[in-house]
């Protein structure tokens, strides 16, 4: 069977069964990227010699009837935000250009347990810090379905490499729609687990050596199959070691196994947050497919709360979390400028400012405001199994490099939007520490790929997973961009 997007999982049962070897798939994934990356730069760094040898130590231990685990042998490339031991680890940042970790991340660390190859690193943007993916260290990443528009960020080049056959599996991750807006915008699955199920040291930024865990980012896998997403999150969730005494991770159950047993929600358009007509149009597919099969499907069911001002203690909490790694500097001008602000200015740069300046007291209060809306979330998903609502505002748009973020605009059904709404959509779900699943649910009239978040109930990830395998059966898979 061709390796081509075939489940990285089942390359692995290929490669014990002895149907074909670690090393063959090696060579055929080495060979896609010589062929597609240089139009893409989706792979930006490779550890060519190290992978060969371990393919073959891979099909030596199937020879002697040995298991390395749920991914012997496959390779797979690795989100360049995440600590590699012995391969570069830049995170799109120069000072790092020749960084080369002594370890692996965890979670990183953890897949290679299970028996998988690290061969190569995908791109990013700088400090993993836009939806984007460019750096002044490897370039620009294209989109495979048209190379003159974004892969998104932060984990572009992990989307675009699955999209184009690159590689089979991936691991992101998400502060800001990092998974689920790549994920959109190249037409593959990724998953935002809930937070803290995943540990997020070996991150870069904040880097490999810091031990603590911080606010709101999460870890988690991208691949072209929901049955993968759900086979690689068992492998990366868990405690840190040192806390691995104590606890394990045992998660739920899926609500429904079928389509006519599941309670769903739907929110399509936000006046804050716009969405593009056609994206509205393929989610609203999408939960149509669920209705026919059986589903409850609600139209109007939201949360009990506004959706502006929990966008702004999103803001807050992010930029908490941004601003925490940036220069003394940056800080000090932040708190100059909130200082010389009028009160009532709550625009997207004075959000920003406020959130870096912002005192611990003050960081307190923003997490109270947060748990209610978890408080409120938790109380809709009573009601609701799932909900399902865009993951970003626009399909992928043309490459926009402005080095001021507030000058950059997107356009909605015609109209100009600041740049940053993107965050809306996004920051509604992460904020709460909600699981999510991206899922490819059409294409629009310019050809490219439209994605939906499928959100969960904290910690009951494998329920918004068993919807998006549910939706490629009656809906919608994983479809290649043309001509890969």
């Amino acid at each position: 069977m061709d390796p081509l997007y075939r489940s990285a999982f089942a390359l692995a049962d290929d490669i014990r069964a002895g149907s074909r070897s670690s090393r063959e798939l090696l060579e055929f994934f080495l060979q896609r990227i010589e062929r597609f990356n240089p139009a893409l730069n989706a792979v930006v760094a490779l550890d060519t010699e190290r992978a060969r040898a371990r393919a073959d130590a891979a099909d030596a231990a199937v020879a002697a009837g040995e298991d390395w685990g749920p991914l012997h042998g496959v390779p797979i490339t690795i989100k360049d935000a995440l600590a590699t031991e012995g391969l570069v680890t830049v995170g799109g940042i120069p000072a790092c250009k020749d960084n080369v970790p002594e370890q692996s991340a965890v979670a990183v660390q953890r897949y290679v347990d299970a028996g998988a190859i690290i061969f190569a690193k995908t791109n990013v943007p700088f400090m993993s810090a836009d939806l984007q993916t460019y750096n002044d260290v490897y370039g620009v990443t294209n989109n495979p379905w048209d190379v003159t528009r974004t892969s998104g960020g932060s984990s572009g080049g992990a989307a675009a490499a699955l999209a184009a056959g690159l590689t089979p599996l991936e691991l992101g991750s998400d502060i800001g729609g990092s998974i689920r807006t790549p994920s959109h915008f190249n037409g593959v699955y990724g998953h935002k687990p809930s937070f803290n199920l995943v540990p997020q040291r070996g991150h870069l930024p904040p880097g490999d050596g810091v031990l603590s865990e911080g606010d709101l980012s999460v870890i988690g896998p991208l691949g072209t199959c929901p049955q993968d997403l759900e086979k690689a999150l068992d492998i990366v969730a868990g405690p840190l070691p040192e806390e691995g005494v104590a606890w394990q991770v045992q998660l739920p159950a899926a609500r429904a196994t079928a389509a006519g047993d599941l309670r769903v929600a739907v929110w399509l358009d936000h006046p804050a947050f716009p969405v593009d007509d056609e994206i509205q149009a393929a989610i609203a597919a999408a939960a149509q497919t669920l209705a026919d099969a059986g589903a409850q499907v609600d139209l109007e069911a939201r949360p009990q709360f506004d959706v502006e001002e929990q966008h702004s203690n999103y803001a807050m909490l992010l930029s908490a979390v941004m601003g925490a790694g940036m220069p003394e500097a940056v800080f000090e001008g932040a708190s100059a400028a909130v200082a010389a602000a009028d009160p009532d200015d709550r625009s997207l740069l004075m959000q920003q400012m406020r959130g870096i300046a912002q005192s611990h007291r003050e960081w307190l209060r923003q997490n109270e405001k947060r748990q209610h809306y978890r408080a409120q979330w938790a109380q809709f998903f009573q009601s609701y199994d799932v909900l399902l609502c865009p993951c970003a505002s626009v399909t992928a748009f043309p490459h926009d490099h402005n080095p001021d973020l507030y000058q950059r605009q997107l356009q909605v059904n015609g109209k100009a939007v600041p740049y940053l709404n993107i965050l809306g959509w996004a920051g509604l779900t992460l904020n709460s520490y909600l699981p999510v699943t991206a899922a490819p649910v059409g294409v629009s009239s310019e050809g490219l790929p439209i994605g939906m978040q499928i959100v969960g109930p904290y910690l009951e990830d494998r329920t918004p997973l068993a919807v998006a395998g549910m939706l490629q059966q009656l809906h919608r898979g994983f479809v290649a961009p043309p001509g890969y």
